[in-house]
């Protein structure tokens, strides 16, 4: 088990913050630091490229007799676990020194003599909102990449793609309270306080949340925005309702005869069984009304059942619940991916490997798992009593950037027009959102077009397939006709039956302000 985490106070934190914002060490001038092609390795989880070009930059300026750059320095020690001089450090946080970094806990000194090494990863992480741009350094635990050595149980986990998905995903609207479930190194939290009053975040890892205490104060967090709850799950907000929640939740689905076979159960992945069938009704107790939980998951593929019906059962009634999938592993590429995260690799322990796979692929043999789902789980609160809306849907275009956004304005769409029955949508004058295109294909010698394509070019990126009627109405949406003018037209042209038209168009534009592809002007 790990034990070592940074421990800082409100002035330690300040002059270690005024440090990393002189010193220039961010994304950017990482980037630039390690070049293309070292920066793309390193982000595929490929160190020796990018440690051989920081390598060379510290041996160069130490054969001259001068100091390493800040972001040089700092590169090497905490993000490729290179040991820098105790001298150098010193020079790249002038503040804190290396003695001071050694009293928060984030090096110690390394065999060599006047060389220091980080006990923890620290790297700079860059966002952009509507507060403007904000840089903040993150502090996790030491990767495989850099130990060499599979993971511990209570490991913290740093920024992932996960994490950034759900980043990603989640409405930055104000609100004024939210919750952070299962916080891990508190990157979501970060998020959360740049847009709610006040932040609560839980989690079953005390070293979780002595990390995100650190990685807040390092911040700059003010007092009393931030409470730190540890416990299981829900366990720790009994009684109370927040208005957003967040989660990426240890929703692995590893069968207990993975943990017969020797691998342990991880803190930051793993709860011992299914998460999202307790965890989604469970929501529903904290969410204040016009509140949105956002939460990633994985779910079961089974030849009896489809997951549609499979994660329908987990939803709560009285809450609106868009599930998207997003992509569908088979059991054995599943198995092995969640192996290699964890540290057990073919290449250092082929025996423990193929002893957990075959454990794993067995496991879902038997129990007739043909996939496993992972996507993004959605639920709302309505604001007054209506039936609910369910959208469960399979989407695996590349998403653009912004999807929090478009999540708040199909949530707000859907709002709307749940409690709108057919003769008020019929009334609506939608307009087309700016990011449509259509695409005609004709066969050779037709002059009808055979396929009509709506694509999208933000949100999820959808492709849909329209008819004419369809087409009709994407057509002439600029906000100057309503549905019911633009069926009657269509009507009067095609000598269609209009109330039949009519009733197609209304479910048209039902799905296209469902989808953002129509929008209420």
């Amino acid at each position: 088990m790990t034990s070592s985490h940074p421990v800082a106070t409100d002035a330690q934190a300040r002059s270690l913050r005024a440090d990393l914002e002189e010193s220039g060490w961010g994304v950017e001038s990482v980037a630039r630091l390690l070049g293309p092609a070292a920066d793309r390795a390193l982000r595929r989880e490929l160190r020796a490229p990018a440690a051989r070009v920081v390598r060379s930059v510290l041996e160069e300026a130490r054969r001259r007799g001068g100091r390493p750059d800040p972001v040089s320095v700092l590169t090497a020690l905490f993000m490729l676990g290179e040991p820098v001089g105790a001298d150098e450090l010193d020079a790249a946080l002038p503040r804190t020194r290396a003695a001071g970094a050694r009293a928060i806990g984030l090096v110690e000194p390394d065999p060599a003599p006047g060389l220091v090494r980080a006990v923890v990863d620290l790297r700079p992480h860059e966002a952009t909102d509507a507060s403007g741009h904000v840089r903040w350094w993150v502090a996790s635990d030491v990767g495989e990449l850099v130990s060499g050595r599979s993971l511990a149980p209570d490991h913290v986990l740093g920024i992932g793609g996960a994490g950034l998905t759900l980043a990603g995903l989640t409405p930055r609207e104000p609100v004024g309270t939210a919750l952070d479930l299962g916080t891990g190194c508190g990157i979501q939290a970060l998020y959360l306080l740049r847009h709610a009053e006040r932040v609560t975040a839980t989690d079953v890892s005390e070293r979780a949340l002595a990390f995100t205490a650190f990685n807040a104060a390092l911040a700059g967090t003010a007092p009393g925005r931030l409470e730190l709850v540890a416990g299981s799950f829900l366990e720790p907000v009994a009684g109370r309702a927040f208005d957003l929640i967040v989660s990426n939740p240890p929703f692995v689905i590893t069968p207990p005869a993975v943990r017969r076979a020797g691998v342990p159960l991880m803190e930051y992945r793993d709860a011992g069984g299914p998460v999202l069938p307790t965890l989604l009704p469970a929501v529903s107790r904290h969410l204040s009304a016009g509140g949105t939980a956002v939460m990633l998951g994985n779910w079961e593929h089974h030849a009896e059942q489809g997951w549609r019906e499979r994660v329908r059962g987990w939803l709560p009634a009285e809450l609106d619940a868009w599930v998207v999938q997003r992509e569908v592993q088979d059991p054995v590429e599943y198995a092995a991916m969640w192996l290699r995260d964890g540290g057990t690799a073919p290449e250092r322990d082929p025996a423990g490997f193929e002893a957990a796979l075959g454990a794993w692929v067995e496991d879902f043999e038997d129990r007739g798992v043909a996939g496993i789902g992972f996507g993004y789980v959605i639920l709302h609160r309505p604001r007054r009593a209506r039936a609910p809306w369910r959208e469960l849907e399979e989407i695996s275009t590349p998403t653009a950037p912004g999807l929090g956004e478009h999540v708040a304005q199909v949530i707000a769409v859907r709002e709307a027009l749940a409690s709108m029955d057919d003769e008020e949508v019929a009334g609506l004058h939608p307009v087309l959102a700016p990011d449509v295109t259509e695409e005609r294909h004709y066969r050779p010698g037709q002059s009808d077009p055979s396929v009509i394509m709506l694509r999208q070019g933000g949100g999820f990126r959808r492709a849909l397939p329209a008819g004419t009627a369809m087409a009709a109405l994407v057509g002439v949406s600029d906000g100057e006709l309503s549905v019911r003018q633009v069926a009657q037209a269509v009507a009067a042209l095609s000598g269609s039956e209009p109330s039949a038209l009519l009733e197609e168009m209304v479910g048209h534009a039902r799905v296209l302000l469902h989808a953002r592809v129509l929008t209420l002007g």
